[in-house]
């Protein structure tokens, strides 16, 4: 986490997108969302994905360590915030968006209860593989059942460089979430955005793919 807060320190946040996710656009009705409804963006950074939320009459919520990236967010968007202690968070508030700055591990039930929707663009595949069975489970305890979750995963030669961003092919997306999860993969795709910086770091191929997951279980447990 330690590295998390220095790349923000150092301003180097070459994930972070200019543009609104295309998958989101394309795969929000997936979502069954209605107006007003929350959508939780957990390791949300400074993503526009959620001023596109905003503007498409939505709630949100979000969790980011670094509070670099919250207030960048909020001063880059013309946002006027108030900020205000929550048991162990900071949370910036606006109209209809609240981000809670501190550790996502540290988000319960009673901060997500109102969420109907996930979005995940770079949340699980910005941690380790020992980290993402944890991140899955937490998520799987502090959602509720029903709630949707659109994911975007990035998959290529793990061994050809260390990321992060780390790879998560579809064996991995299955075995994380089926335990709690129905999954439906929605496309596999060229990784556009990311392709011509991997490829000069030596990597073979890369590649995304969107994922519909739903919440259909409390407990932790294999089917």
């Amino acid at each position: 986490m330690a590295n998390w807060l220095e790349f923000w320190e150092n301003n180097e946040i070459n994930w972070h997108s200019d543009v609104v996710t295309q998958e989101l656009e394309e795969y929000l009705g997936l979502l069954k969302l209605e107006p007003g409804d929350k959508v939780f963006f957990p390791l949300c950074g400074k993503s526009l994905d959620m001023i596109y939320m905003l503007n498409q009459g939505f709630s949100v919520i979000g969790v980011e360590l670094s509070e670099i990236g919250i207030e960048q967010f909020f001063h880059e968007n013309g946002l006027d915030f108030t900020i205000s202690s929550v048991g162990e968070f900071n949370l910036y508030s606006a109209k209809n968006i609240e981000i809670y700055c501190g550790d996502f591990f540290s988000l319960t039930s009673e901060h997500l209860c109102d969420v109907k929707a996930v979005f995940d663009r770079k949340s699980l595949i910005a941690l380790d593989r020992n980290l993402r069975q944890k991140y899955v489970k937490h998520l799987n305890d502090i959602i509720s059942l029903g709630v949707r979750v659109l994911l975007i995963t990035l998959h290529y030669p793990q061994h050809q460089m260390s990321g992060p961003p780390f790879s998560v092919d579809k064996s991995e997306v299955e075995s994380l979430f089926s335990m709690a999860f129905k999954y439906q993969e929605l496309k596999c795709f060229e990784d556009v955005e990311n392709g011509s910086k991997l490829e000069r770091a030596g990597v073979d191929y890369i590649e995304n793919a969107a994922y519909c997951l739903q919440k259909v279980r409390e407990s932790w447990q294999k089917k």
